[in-house]
């Protein structure tokens, strides 16, 4: 496999104009740090991040007795008038977690352009979402978020988080997320008696090099919101936490080591939809993406959180950083192709392919057997397997196989052995080897002769899915110590990863729109 010539869509100076890829996978982030860096670190390690993690638990404990009072007695449901009291508490917590972020290194906070009334925007959207440190901004406002329903009930920062009124929602509970939706609408159309509500609607961390898609569920209710970029103009970046890089608590320990940590939040001008924004959510959230980009002079590129899977897969077949299986999810979501499709769906495939007289095909006959029109998705999805002119459909099911699923790498190998096998012995060659290995992990090339020898000990020529098997469970690090990777593509996700979701706002956005577009008079297809 390897990358079409594919373009990231920017939006500079207001026109659609494309730049060339030079591709860089938006849920990886990687630290490297020179000898004097290293040295710099260590020694902040012994004398600063003590004394700051000190303070910054001392300003937590100290904000608790004031979240606590403002809580006690106080609906859930009904927002109520802000009293004297109430509004210095509001005062009190804002003054005390700004000095938290000033003992961490956050020491200038830049501001620009005007916050928006609740009135005016009652939803805040804001991008990039990068790190639990994007908390900044919310407690500077105090406006409320979307949580994990398990927040409130963590000792000290529960009610911390209760304090700011926000929406729960709980990450596998369909109800939940729809329930969610209904209650950011319910509040949104309140005139301005709620707080407002800041959201990240990337939907979960990434490091910053692109925008990825926005979820719809800010925009559902089609209500005016603010959008809000943030920028981290750091030397170093220990900000980023995403899907595979540095952990949570290695960001918080070289963060904290920095001597200055330069924070940008601009709040851009209000955007109130139109009336077709109002009734495609996509649409309007499409449209803020863009503008936010353009402020940022950063491309977007239309992957997603579902696309996180893929980086988080783990074992032996773990995914090179710049696999094309990322760019190969995004056009199969596009064009559908996951839909509906399940074990059963995957082994008929492969079934029908290993019966094929002809499994190399052209871009047309591929349409074909997609079902899909002549589109531009179609062809990218061909470019990705495409040599002479033609690709081998074996490849585009394991793919397939690949991105439907990521934590189930054995399965999507006896798949391929399935389809490549020989019918008398149900071995594989060389060659077809190196085709399944190198589709499974997204690669354009892949050296698998020492490989193939190891596996092959009895010298036949050929190696059976158990042959294969039994190789990998002794030997799981296989395509580092056999190198087949080459040097460019050798590097792997890094091997620290976050077990739990690593976004601040959760996702919450409804896998079904068409619950929420009947408002407004139209159902979107």
């Amino acid at each position: 496999m390897r990358f079409p010539n594919r373009k990231l869509h920017t939006a500079v100076d207001g026109d659609d104009s494309e730049v060339s890829a030079n591709f860089k996978n938006p849920f990886v982030h990687e630290l490297r740090f020179t000898p004097l860096q290293k040295l710099k670190i260590a020694v902040m390690t012994v004398t600063l991040l003590p004394v700051r993690l000190l303070l910054a638990a001392f300003m937590m404990l100290l904000a608790w007795p004031f979240a606590f009072v403002a809580t006690v007695g106080r609906s859930e449901d009904a927002v109520e008038p802000l009293s004297w009291w109430r509004w210095l508490v509001d005062l009190a917590l804002k003054a005390i977690m700004r000095a938290m972020w000033f003992s961490g290194g956050f020491h200038w906070i830049h501001v620009k352009g005007r916050p928006a009334l609740p009135s005016e925007a009652p939803i805040i959207t804001v991008a990039p979402h990068s790190s639990y440190f994007d908390a900044i901004p919310v407690t500077m406002t105090m406006a409320s978020v979307v949580m994990k329903t398990e927040s409130k009930d963590i000792p000290v920062w529960g009610t911390l988080v209760k304090f700011i009124r926000p929406v729960f929602v709980s990450r596998s509970d369909q109800n939940s997320r729809r329930k969610t939706v209904e209650e950011i609408r319910r509040r949104a159309c309140s005139a301005g008696e709620w707080p407002q509500i800041m959201i990240f609607p990337e939907g979960t961390c990434t490091n910053r090099s692109s925008l990825i898609a926005f979820k719809p569920g800010a925009f559902i209710p089609g209500v005016p919101v603010q959008p809000v970029v943030l920028r981290y103009p750091n030397e170093m970046d220990t900000i980023s936490w995403t899907w595979q890089g540095p952990g949570a608590f290695k960001i918080l320990w070289l963060t904290l080591c920095q001597l200055h940590n330069p924070v940008e939040i601009e709040y851009l001008p209000t955007y109130t939809p139109s009336e077709e924004e109002k009734r495609d959510p996509a649409l309007f959230a499409s449209n803020v993406r863009r503008i936010m980009a353009k402020a940022l002079g950063l491309p977007i590129i239309d992957y997603a959180f579902e696309d996180c899977k893929l980086a988080m897969a783990k074992g032996p077949l773990r995914l090179p950083r710049h696999t094309c299986l990322l760019e190969f999810a995004r056009l199969v979501r596009c064009l559908g192709l996951k839909t509906g499709v399940t074990d059963q769906v995957l082994h008929e495939e492969a079934i029908k392919v290993h019966q094929m007289a002809k499994s190399k095909l052209d871009v047309e006959a591929f349409a074909r057997y997609l079902n899909q029109p002549m589109t531009k998705a179609v062809q990218d999805i061909f470019s990705l397997f495409e040599e002479n002119g033609v690709m081998d459909v074996k490849e585009y099911v394991i793919a397939l196989s690949v991105v439907c699923r990521p934590f189930r790498y054995l399965e999507t190998i006896k798949l391929a052995f399935m389809m490549f096998e020989a019918q008398e012995d149900g071995a594989v060659v060389e060659d077809e080897l190196a085709t399944i290995l190198k589709t499974a992990l997204g690669v354009g090339d892949l050296a698998v002769s020492d490989l193939f020898r190891a596996i092959d000990c009895k010298d036949k020529g050929k190696v059976t899915y158990d042959d294969f098997c039994g190789f990998m469970e002794k030997c799981p690090d296989f395509v580092e110590q056999y190198h087949c990777l080459q040097d460019s593509e050798l590097r792997h996700f890094p091997s620290e990863s976050q077990p739990s979701t690593n976004g601040f706002c959760g996702d919450f956005s409804p896998s079904d729109l068409n619950l929420y577009s009947t408002e407004h008079g139209k159902k979107k297809d």
